[in-house]
């Protein structure tokens, strides 16, 4: 980065932003909020050589204006402490195109409501298809706050950050340590939310319960302590483990339950553990597309959302459970999220 391309960038925004050394001063909060965009579409599609300081810029000026990465781990151990009541759920939106404008409308949505419990993400798997690295994500997602006069924390999360059971079994080592080079890229760019999914290596051929999820529970501590080793000062990542894959069987107290105790038992002491468990109650990502095109009605297990979610708080002291794939559900389904105690909706 120069200090040339930086002044060029800052010279289009009308002087909104002014670099004294290596500080940004936002001169102008409200001609800066009309120039936002200018920057995200640099970060997105401009030149190579001005994607790095137009998100540096952003980054910076974010920070003056009090807009801030952050993670929902306090808010969630609350939860579980029982310090607040389980009466809310989160809503995690995965943004795949147009990023700076989706968020600008959750931003406005959240200012109307006055709500600041929410969560943008992105899945490993929607980084490749979409082709969003996680700065130029977080860059979109603060420049929306920007542009929409949001002040406060913002969540940003790594979605799905999935081991792939095919690419596991031909060479392990190899992808762990993909999964974990994506995880520091997306800690540096302002992700302070991960979900470490393992849930992929679940062996249902096994005799226990405990030994189907062994290999899961492992490398989820592993995983998370790793991830606690990337942790900026200050900051206490939240993560959340999965303990069934999303689109298959539903998830069961014995699952959780095993999953749990071989995580703990794996996780070194030291170390934090999980704010949040994801399972299965019925979802998939996308829904079934039936032969005519259209998407099938999904029968949701409202009831072991609630009891998962019950155990999670009550037993382990995180949030509750996660729902995921609720995209093509009916929207009369969403107020029984807050009912069942799920801490958070995908």
């Amino acid at each position: 980065m120069t200090s040339q391309e930086l002044n060029t960038i800052i010279d289009r925004l009308g002087h909104a932003i002014h670099l004294h050394g290596d500080h940004i001063h936002v001169s102008d909060p409200m001609k800066l909020q009309e120039k936002i965009g200018l920057l995200a579409e640099i970060s997105a599609i401009g030149p190579a050589r001005q994607q790095g300081p137009a998100r540096f810029l952003v980054r910076s000026a974010a920070q003056e204006l009090g807009i801030f990465p952050s993670s929902i781990h306090e808010l969630y151990l609350a939860r579980g402490r029982g310090e607040i009541p389980p009466t809310f759920t989160v809503p995690a939106m995965n943004l795949r195109a147009l990023s700076f404008h989706a968020s600008r409308a959750v931003f406005r949505a959240a200012s109307m409501l006055d709500a600041g419990a929410l969560i943008f993400e992105l899945a490993r798997s929607e980084m490749g298809y979409t082709n969003q690295r996680p700065s130029e994500y977080a860059t979109n997602v603060l420049a929306a706050a920007i542009a929409e006069g949001y002040r406060g924390p913002v969540f940003i999360q790594g979605d799905h950050f999935q081991v792939s059971a095919g690419r596991y079994a031909e060479n392990p080592d190899s992808e762990v340590e993909a999964v974990k080079t994506l995880t520091a890229e997306a800690i540096e760019a302002g992700f302070y939310n991960i979900d470490i999914d393992t849930s992929t290596l679940v062996d249902l051929s096994k005799a226990t319960i405990s030994e189907q999820q062994a290999l899961n529970s492992s490398l989820s501590a592993m995983l998370s302590d790793y991830i606690r080793r990337l942790e900026p000062a200050g900051v206490t990542i939240s993560i959340g483990g999965e303990i069934g894959e999303v689109g298959g069987q539903n998830s069961t107290e014995e699952e959780l339950r095993a999953y749990m105790d071989g995580y703990l038992e794996d996780l070194p002491e030291s170390a934090e553990g999980l704010s949040k468990i994801s399972i299965q109650t019925g979802t998939s990502h996308g829904g079934v597309v039936l032969p005519d095109g259209s998407i099938a009605e999904v029968s949701v297990d409202f009831d072991t959302l609630l009891r998962l979610s019950q155990v999670a708080r009550k037993d382990y002291g995180m949030a509750g459970a996660v729902q995921h794939g609720a995209s093509t559900l009916p929207e009369e389904a969403f107020g029984k999220f807050a009912d069942c105690e799920a801490c958070e909706v995908h």
